[in-house]
């Protein structure tokens, strides 16, 4: 309990600093790891609650299965470790204390191939296995572990100007961390390149990641270049002597051929979901009419853009061409629960199912398909079992509640559209649904409830 309560003041500090350009002064002292973790756990508090997440199975599984190929090569580690997917078109991923792994959408779309995106997690990995933020905190009495994740949280909390293309642990704030951060960095890349090179990716993907970084912002001219880039053309240096390790491998390691199947599918999903959709659509348009995941793409673009009778058809094309694609079945079905055809919905929503039953976004629609069409207890299961996977999205928490309220559940009801404003930071909504859930607890099980809900509440508002 004193741990929790010197690392909330510490956080708090670490917010005020950032808003008056203070640097922390922290004397020295052992991190351990029990307060890595509670620092790291802190940290994914503050993120999650202010930057917004791709919470689609398709994104997040790929991102989770490419960091567990690189942690099944890598020492055994004191914590386990999360991957979360945060929507931002800053080209960046971070690893925070306690293996706490964030990768940015606009990582995955300014890759060409998943041997990059791994590279950028391999680095990031090795500054976590390597301790690297702990250590400087546990030596060092006028710079802190705070300064350097002090100056993630403002590039991340700060919109994308400053975080756009940054590689997470690249952007130390001050001058005198930046001479930690030059030994950090190159021994992250050797401890980096070592993981890619064991999880059977091709090893130039670190240094070919890093140089499209570089690439991007010299065409930026210079205006979203981190400190740490732009005062110290180390980068190139880096780059030279990863290139050199490489070529030193035996031709077997160094000429693995790439895979980017699976890469291919999330980058068409991100950039037809969430990206530009005009511009979204000018790419889909232009590729192929084979390329069947293309097809899936205008649709969804199409279907963003009220385009109803184009999305259809996009859809119908892309059904024909890959018929056995489950993701493709979910997109479709998904498109006619929002444009009212339950029919072709639920046709489409059990055909996805049959071929990936965990599929939690195609669950999600199903239930919205039974809410909508007065099944509301066929509904409520399928809500509780996404929640299981997702138990932080907000818009799950509000459908359930819609539906929780339609079958006369009213305490949970309001518990969970309080729930839904919580993961959506919109605190006078919280206290105003808590309240309402509060004076209709009645029964022990619900006041525990209550109290779970209270006690992640504290722990989210500190941050706001």
């Amino acid at each position: 309990m004193g741990c929790a309560v010197t690392l909330r003041a510490v956080l708090k500090g670490l917010l005020l600093a950032l808003l008056l350009g203070l640097t922390l002064v922290r004397p020295a002292s052992a991190l351990s790891i029990k307060d890595e973790q509670e620092l790291g756990r802190k940290f994914s508090v503050l993120i999650r609650s202010r930057m917004p997440l791709v919470e689609d199975p398709e994104v997040v599984n790929y991102a989770r299965e490419m960091t567990n190929k690189i942690l099944a090569v890598v020492p055994p580690q004191p914590f386990t470790f999360h991957t979360d997917v945060l929507l931002s078109n800053a080209i960046n991923a971070f690893a925070a204390p306690g293996g706490y792994v964030f990768v940015n959408t606009g990582l995955i779309l300014g890759m060409e191939n998943e041997s990059e995106v791994a590279g950028v997690l391999a680095h990031e990995i090795a500054h976590v296995t390597q301790r690297h933020i702990a250590s400087r905190m546990e030596r060092s009495k006028a710079i802190s572990i705070l300064s350097v994740l002090g100056a993630l949280a403002g590039a991340f909390l700060g919109g994308e100007g400053g975080a756009g293309l940054m590689v997470g642990s690249m952007a130390a704030g001050t001058s005198a961390m930046l001479s930690y951060s030059r030994i950090d960095e190159s021994d992250a890349d050797q401890a980096g390149l070592v993981y890619l090179v064991r999880a059977g990716y091709p090893p130039m993907g670190m240094a070919n990641a890093f140089k499209k970084i570089r690439q991007q912002q010299w065409s930026t001219g210079g205006g979203n270049i981190p400190t740490y880039l732009s005062t110290h053309p180390d980068v190139t240096t880096r780059i030279s002597e990863i290139s050199a390790r490489v070529e030193q491998l035996p031709p077997e390691v160094k000429n693995i051929p790439e895979d980017n199947s699976r890469f291919r599918r999330v980058q068409t999903l991100i950039r037809a979901r969430y990206t530009d959709a005009s511009t979204a659509q000018r790419h889909f348009e232009q590729m192929p009419a084979t390329d069947c995941l293309s097809l899936m793409g205008l649709g969804i673009v199409c279907e963003r853009s009220n385009r109803t009778v184009q999305a259809a058809d996009a859809f119908d094309r892309a059904l024909a061409c890959a018929p056995n694609d489950a993701l493709i079945w979910r997109e479709a079905g998904r498109f006619h629960v929002t444009r009212g055809d339950p029919a072709k919905a639920a046709q489409y929503l059990d055909k996805a199912l049959t071929m990936d039953p965990r599929d939690y976004m195609a669950i999600f629609f199903k239930a919205r398909l039974y809410a909508t069409t007065g099944r509301q207890k066929q509904a409520l299961p399928l809500y509780e079992e996404v929640l299981r996977y997702v138990p932080e999205d907000s818009e799950v928490h509000y459908y359930y509640s819609r539906a929780l309220g339609e079958a006369k559940e009213t305490f949970r009801a309001w518990l969970h559209m309080a729930y839904s404003s919580l993961y959506n930071a919109d605190q006078r909504r919280v206290e105003t649904h808590r309240d309402r859930a509060a004076a209709l607890a009645s029964t022990p099980r619900e006041k525990e409830a209550l109290e779970r809900f209270n006690a992640r509440y504290e722990e989210h508002k500190e941050f706001w």
